[in-house]
């Protein structure tokens, strides 16, 4: 993997600027990138991009390999003929600065219905060759993923495990005809699709031309309620209903007296290693089309595993099972001439966790806000990072480092972090996401990324996520007059100032 030292910003599509009430593959993507480039930035780091679940969570979708619609830009749309001004007017009615998804969602999949009837009046106004090659380059997981969906269509958004139970066990005579009944539903996902597919490549391939790398996350597990755990049981611990028969979680520990009970279903790895790894081969293979860069989320799953017992309602009875480790990496690393994965290391990490990173040097991850306990021991502070290191300010799932410092920090940890970073004296004349900016611009490490919320210095309004929440999340969007000339020059400069303006090319 490169190692040359780079900087980059967090920015979720969906929290772009669009007069269509979501950020989305359109315009603004396009002048994010442009940003990107003024500021030498070279890494545009996103959460995952597939379809979303109830909750709007990324990190839980019904597939893994599938694009989310929402991100659909009408703008193409309206090019080629498939959506008027007139039929987005019910789009450009909602907020711009922020996602408001129960309002977003309906309508943004009537404009999508649309735009597919109108192809299939008139299927000229997308190139049949293109949208085949699509089809037969994707067909490891796109069929399945269109009959799902078309299913989920079918019986009102209930789970996979409420549906008949011939369709609940994939019967071949009655996946047929559910082929056939239906066959507009299934083609009209699979058009929805290659619109995601069509958009997501031209941006990245302005972005590669411009010397950007797009970064992904890959959470480890999958949703139950999804087509990769529909389409694949055997591959999950499930019991004869279809129902999980152990859950992902983690264990309790000082913050999390009970754990943290994920629900997520848990592999088979036994299974999934006799086959030759070959369902998480298309998940990375689908990974690394679509980005350049993957963390790898909960990495320390892939060495041992919290394995909690279905229908508990902590994670304490749980306990530790082995993972697939080092015979799934040495797997991948045949597969695929490079794995330009990130490890995402934070928590309780083992020496086994730490030793499995190591040994297929894959970076790993530091936090700022970690780093301000009191002791100068501490592996955050940047005086002790190493090169091979994707070091942040903050993430996702922090507050943002304006809000971190004015409700979070203690008053021993802002003592110690004025030392550290040098701050004034005096609260008012403090930038503190400036200062942290610089702080981890500064590092050895090889790359850094700040949420574009540190860069133009947002307090806890910006939040993206509150982990253990569920409302007002993932709902975060910026406005452009929020970025201002004096927060692009001084990113710049910073960039410069220490040596990360350099070109991949």
């Amino acid at each position: 993997m490169d190692s040359r030292r780079v900087s980059g910003i967090l920015l979720h599509i969906t929290s772009l600027p669009s007069e269509y009430g979501v950020g989305d593959l359109g315009p603004a993507a396009y002048r994010f990138a442009d940003f990107l480039t003024r500021t030498n930035q070279r890494l545009w780091q996103m959460l995952p991009v597939g379809p979303i679940g109830p909750g709007a969570s990324p990190y839980s979708s019904p597939s893994t390999f599938a694009g989310n619609p929402l991100l659909i830009s009408p703008q193409p749309l309206i090019e080629n003929g498939l959506v008027t001004d007139e039929e987005l007017a019910p789009l450009a009615e909602l907020p711009n600065d922020h996602v408001d998804y129960a309002r977003l969602v309906p309508r943004k999949r009537k404009v999508l219905r649309t735009a597919f009837r109108r192809f299939q009046d008139d299927t000229t106004t997308i190139d049949a060759t293109r949208l085949k090659k699509f089809r037969d380059t994707q067909s490891a997981w796109l069929d399945e993923y269109a009959l799902y969906a078309a299913l989920k269509e079918a019986h009102d958004g209930a789970p996979w495990t409420e549906w008949m139970t011939a369709l609940a066990h994939r019967k071949p005579e009655a996946l047929d005809r559910a082929r056939k009944t239906h066959a507009a539903a299934i083609e009209k996902h699979i058009f929805w699709q290659y619109l995601f597919h069509r958009q997501w490549t031209a941006l990245q391939a302005y972005c590669r031309a411009r010397d950007i790398r797009l970064f992904g996350d890959l959470p480890i597990y999958v949703a139950h309620d999804s087509a990769d755990v529909w389409a694949h049981q055997d591959l999950f611990h499930l019991d004869d209903e279809g129902e999980p028969s152990v859950v992902a979680g983690v264990p309790p520990d000082y913050f999390s007296p009970e754990g943290q009970l994920w629900g997520n279903p848990i592999y088979r790895w036994d299974r999934m290693q006799e086959r030759g790894y070959r369902w998480w081969t298309e998940r990375l293979r689908r990974a690394f089309e679509l980005f350049d860069l993957v963390r790898l989320d909960h990495f320390r799953g892939l060495d041992e595993y919290w394995q909690i017992p279905a229908g508990h309602d902590t994670a304490i009875d749980g306990e530790w099972k082995e993972g697939p480790g080092t015979p799934f990496f040495k797997a991948m690393k045949d597969e695929f001439e490079e794995l330009p994965v990130i490890a995402e290391d934070l928590g309780i990490i083992t020496d086994s966790v730490k030793a499995l990173r190591d040994t297929f040097e894959f970076p790993g991850m530091a936090v700022l806000h970690f780093a301000f306990g009191g002791s100068p021991d501490n592996e955050f502070l940047p005086h002790n990072h190493r090169r091979n290191l994707v070091v942040y300010t903050g993430t996702h799932d922090n507050n943002t480092t304006v809000g971190w410092w004015e409700e979070e920090l203690s008053d021993e940890g802002k003592e110690f972090a004025r030392s550290y970073l040098n701050l004034p004296e005096h609260e008012e004349d403090v930038d503190i996401h400036r200062s942290a900016v610089r702080a981890i611009i500064a590092s050895v490490a090889d790359r850094v990324v700040f949420p574009l919320q540190d860069v133009i210095g947002l307090g806890s309004e910006g939040r993206m996520n509150t982990p253990g929440t569920m409302d007002g999340n993932w709902a975060w969007r910026f406005t452009p007059e929020q970025l201002s000339e004096e927060d692009e020059e001084v990113l710049e400069e910073l960039t410069h100032l220490y040596g990360r303006a350099s070109s991949y090319d």
